[in-house]
């Protein structure tokens, strides 16, 4: 999965067929993160899995027969980044489990879960799902507060989770064009529906939600508002909130990354879409640079370069 301290993520659409049984769990563990999987008819297991890159976004179609998969404490602890991943049923049903909440998934339903906390997914009969998977940090909500949606299932019938169910379907039956600027595009949509549909599952307002996740969600609001700014920088984000720096890290710890990084992280990604957008072919790359704060040119090459393995020059050119 690749993320802005990965090498540059793979656009194009793969496909894979399971040869055995054996083979389907190694796909599993490539495709999402380490899971222990299990069926009771081994010989006529069937399994494939179509999967696209975007970014920081992994979209992967799954049709299997009867089957389930473990995300165990053990595994988790082998974990490096953290992820979301969020399931929409196209066929067949499933049953998702995680903190004691279980969801049963039928098709056109949605649910998300936390791949940092156990899990079990549950197939009775062959299925077919849709699954997107990107960093937790990928969101403008508190990972722990949608947490608390973990394993609730969102209806596909009706609603913004019908809408936004709609538009990931499309995504799925057009996995090979998303490609280029406009695949980057339509993966930034796809999580700005996620955070919203989130967010109106929750309900969200000031009186409900607890005070360190509010803070957390008007911190990544503005830091976003403002990752032009050259001055932006932990000191500032926590000036502009009157809270001190060291409540701002503490705000952040929960999320796995500190105030700088994610900072960094949001600004290369920006820069990255934005060299490879024909919208903006005519800027040269250290403004670019410039449009997402990173004054120094040569900085900016050499961070980009250590982020996703190529020179931002050679990123634009599609080397």
């Amino acid at each position: 999965m690749p993320t802005a301290t990965a090498q540059p993520a793979r656009q194009e659409l793969t496909s894979s067929v399971a040869a055995s049984f054996d083979h389907w769990k190694h796909l599993v563990a490539e495709s999402f993160v380490p899971l222990a999987a299990r069926t009771a008819d081994v010989d006529g297991f069937r399994g494939q899995m179509r999967s696209r890159v975007v970014d920081r976004l992994s979209i992967i179609e799954v049709t299997a027969t009867s089957h389930e998969v473990h995300r165990t404490p053990a595994l988790i602890a082998q974990a490096g980044e953290r992820y979301f991943k969020l399931n929409l049923q196209l066929e067949g049903t499933g049953l998702l489990i995680q903190d004691n909440r279980e969801a049963l998934l039928r098709p056109g339903d949605l649910a998300i879960y936390d791949t940092n906390r156990p899990y079990t997914l549950t197939f009775e009969e062959e299925a077919r799902m849709m699954v997107m998977m990107f960093p937790r940090d990928a969101l403008s909500l508190p990972a722990d507060y949608v947490g608390q949606l973990a394993a609730v299932r969102m209806t596909g019938s009706a609603g913004l989770s019908g809408m936004v169910g709609q538009f990931i379907r499309q995504l799925s039956e057009n996995l090979e064009v998303l490609g280029g600027p406009s695949g980057s595009r339509l993966a930034t949509n796809a999580l700005d529906l996620v955070s919203t549909m989130l967010h109106a599952e929750m309900d969200i307002s000031p009186d409900r939600m607890k005070p360190q996740a509010l803070l957390a969600a008007s911190v990544r609001e503005y830091i976003e508002a403002n990752l032009s700014d050259p001055l932006l920088s932990p000191a500032s984000v926590a000036a502009a909130h009157f809270i001190s720096t060291r409540h701002l890290h503490n705000v952040f710890h929960e999320s796995g990354a500190t105030v700088a990084s994610w900072i960094r992280t949001q600004r290369l990604e920006g820069a990255r879409r934005e060299l490879r957008d024909p919208l903006h072919a005519g800027k040269s790359v250290s403004a670019v640079a410039a449009r997402w704060g990173f004054l120094d040119a040569a900085h900016f090459s050499r961070i980009f370069r250590d982020a996703f393995g190529v020179s931002p020059s050679d990123w634009r050119r599609g080397a």
